[in-house]
Formats: C-alpha cells, sequence, structure tokens
C-alpha cells in the first residue's frame, strides 16, 4: 500500500503538470484567435463605415449639385442683370448666394463681371461679400427639411442660425475694410495671372449626369430630386456615424475634448473646406456630426470660422481661370481680411461672441415668433440692399 499510494501520488503531481504544460499553449491559442478574430472584426467594421462615409458623401455632393441646379433659375438673370454701388451689389450677392445655395458661384459670377468690365473692383468685392453672407443659408434650409421630414428637434435649425449669425456678424464688417483697402491700393502688388485651366473633380464626376438630368426634368423636379437625395445621404451617412453612447467611456472623453476644442474645430473647419472645396458640404455636415453627439453646438462657431476662409480656395481658382491679375487681388483681399477678422474674435475675444451668438440663437429657434421675423429678416434686408 506505501509503495502503490506513493506510486498514486507521484503519479498525480506528474499528469497535472503535464496537463497545466498543455493547457498554457493552449489558452494562449484561444487568446490569440480571439484577438485575431477581434481584429479582424474590427477591420470589418471599419471597412464598412468607410464604405458608408464614400456612399454618403458622394449622395450627398450629388445632392448638392442638384439643389444648386434645381434652384439656380436666377443664374443667368443674375450674370445679366446690371446692378450698381456697393450696397446694391452686396444684395445683389446675397440673394444670388440664397437663389443657388451656395456662396462660390455667385463669387465667380462677380468675378466673371468684372473681368468683364461690367462692375467695378470694389462693387465685386461687395458682391463676393454678400455671396459669403448666405452661403450659410443651405444649413438652415437642410436643417428645417430635417426638422419637417424626420420629425426630429431643433439642432438642425439651431445650426443654421448660427451659422448664418456667424457670417453676418464677422463679414459684414470686412465690407468699409475691403472698400478701403482696394481704393488705396494696399494690395495692389500681390496679383496672379497663371495661364491654363483647373479642373474641378465635383464637376468632372457629377457634371454629365447633372447635366443629363437638368435637360430632361423641369427645375423644380431636380430640386426635389436632390431633396429625396439629400435625405437618403444622411441615412447612409449616419451608418457610418456610430452613436457615441455605445463608445467607451474614454474614448468619448477623449473625442469630446480634442473636437470640442475652439482651435481644433477652427482647424477642422479649415481641413475639410479645402479638401472638399465647398463651404456648402464642410457647414451642413455639422447637423449629422451634431445630431450624433460629436460636436456640441456651443463649440461650432470656430467650425464656422475655419470654414469660412477657406472656402476661398475655388474662387482663387476662378479668378486664375479668367487670367484677370485684379480679380485675384480682390479675392486675396477678401480672404486677408476675412481671416483676421476671425482670428481677432477667436484669439481675444471668443469667449463673449460666442456666448452672445449662441444665446441669440437660443432665443430665436425657442420662439416661432422669433424665427418667424428671423426668416423674414434675413431674406427682406438683402432685398431692400439689392433695390436700395
Amino acid at each position: 500500500m506505501p509503495s502503490d499510494g506513493t506510486a498514486l501520488g507521484d503519479g498525480l503531481p506528474a499528469q497535472t503538470g503535464a496537463t497545466a504544460q498543455v493547457a498554457v499553449p493552449m489558452r494562449e491559442q484561444s487568446a490569440a484567435a480571439a484577438g485575431e478574430r477581434s481584429r479582424l472584426a474590427g477591420g470589418l467594421r471599419a471597412a464598412t463605415r468607410l464604405a458608408y462615409s464614400a456612399a454618403g458623401l458622394l449622395l450627398f455632393i450629388f445632392a448638392l449639385e442638384l439643389l444648386k441646379r434645381g434652384a439656380g433659375g436666377l443664374k443667368p438673370l443674375l450674370s445679366t442683370v446690371s446692378a450698381n454701388g456697393v450696397l446694391n451689389l452686396l444684395g445683389f450677392g446675397w440673394t444670388g448666394a440664397y437663389a443657388v445655395m451656395s456662396g462660390s458661384p455667385v463669387a465667380a459670377i462677380a468675378l466673371s463681371l468684372f473681368a468683364g468690365g461690367t462692375i467695378s473692383d470694389v462693387e465685386a468685392f461687395a458682391m463676393i461679400n454678400g455671396s459669403r453672407l448666405g452661403a450659410s443659408f443651405i444649413v438652415l434650409f437642410v436643417g428645417f427639411v430635417l426638422y419637417v421630414v424626420r420629425r426630429r428637434t431643433a439642432d438642425g435649425l439651431y445650426i443654421g442660425v448660427v451659422a448664418l449669425l456667424t457670417a453676418f456678424t464677422l463679414w459684414l464688417p470686412v465690407l468699409p475694410f475691403g472698400v478701403l483697402v482696394l481704393r488705396s491700393g494696399w494690395f495692389d502688388g500681390v496679383q496672379l495671372s497663371t495661364p491654363g485651366s483647373i479642373s474641378s473633380i465635383i464637376d468632372w464626376t457629377y457634371g454629365p449626369a447633372v447635366d443629363f438630368i437638368a435637360e430632361h426634368l423641369h427645375r423644380l423636379l431636380v430640386f426635389s430630386l436632390g431633396v429625396g437625395i439629400l435625405l437618403s445621404a444622411f441615412t447612409v451617412f449616419d451608418r457610418a456615424l456610430p452613436n457615441l453612447e455605445s463608445v467607451s467611456g474614454g474614448r468619448v472623453e477623449r473625442i469630446s475634448s480634442l473636437l470640442h476644442h475652439p482651435f481644433v474645430m477652427f482647424a477642422l473647419g479649415l481641413v475639410i473646406t479645402a479638401i472638399t472645396l465647398s463651404v456648402s458640404i464642410s457647414l451642413t455636415l455639422l447637423i449629422p456630426l451634431s445630431l450624433k453627439g460629436y460636436v456640441r453646438r456651443d463649440r461650432i462657431i470656430p467650425y464656422v470660422m475655419g470654414a469660412n476662409i477657406s472656402t476661398w480656395v475655388d474662387t482663387m481658382f476662378a479668378a486664375l481661370l479668367l487670367d484677370s491679375p485684379r480679380a485675384f487681388t480682390i479675392v486675396f483681399t477678401e480672404m486677408v481680411l476675412g481671416a483676421s477678422v476671425s482670428l481677432v474674435v477667436l484669439l481675444f475675444l471668443y469667449g463673449p461672441y460666442s456666448r452672445i451668438i449662441l444665446r441669440v440663437a437660443h432665443g430665436i429657434t425657442h420662439q416661432r415668433r422669433q424665427m418667424a421675423l428671423f426668416l423674414g429678416a434675413i431674406f427682406v434686408v438683402p432685398l431692400i440692399l439689392f433695390f436700395v
């Protein structure tokens, strides 16, 4: 018995040790396999979100192009109407940006009118400045469509009002300074007349399809089709953005701390608008990002500031295409003065400025009467300027 017991006792530990030696590699293999599956799943999710982002962005740009073409019945009229005076051309550009839901086409028309000798340099500057005031209207329009069709909250309307108020308060002061600079000749040495053509990727990609649709449908149907595709784009884009509530708390805090810093948001507005070459696209993206919780409503002002500066890239291209050195000077003056005013506000006055803008926007969007007065004012004021 002792020998058997000893043998039995000696055997059990030996067997247990061998089993443990086998179990350790198995656990390591299982952990490695689980890690590999997790990485594959993460890669698949990332690829899926990237595909949704790409599809949503493609649809989004297509929708905006259709909206601009459908609402562009005034574009031929804008290019042929004779207008005189700084205030008149300011209202001209302002209402024109409303009509085509974009500032860039109106800015290009202003440069074309100047290059053709129809208007002066200060009048072209005023018209371009007016296009900047009306360019943010697309954000309010998209917010209104989402509010009515999707029965969402008024966040989209709020973002649109903030974008418009920011444009009004920052770019209206640029007008008198710009007139003074152009008449004084401070930037006359900044001229560029590079020959050659600069093709637009968006026009090359969407031009044939948009032209075909516009040739076979009435512009109101084109506009309606744009609205439908816009809503589809938001649905697709929603799938690309995960709800922040499902993300771990640490990651939410890191994302929030990054995107809510004024200078980061300012830089983000600069970069996205420079990449898309459209302030309409970059500003309207604020709506789904805000509804998803990525961007707080009280941190969109610096984004709007940055977007309204880098949007001048395509207008500079238009000036180069016209081969008019003075046209380039006009755009350069607009860009430098606008950036200067925005940076002064961002660096020294951001706190009180943002509080005032957000307080006014809150009052406008939380009372129907105030919202109606605001909508009336943003349409009546430029029309008065146009016909003054």
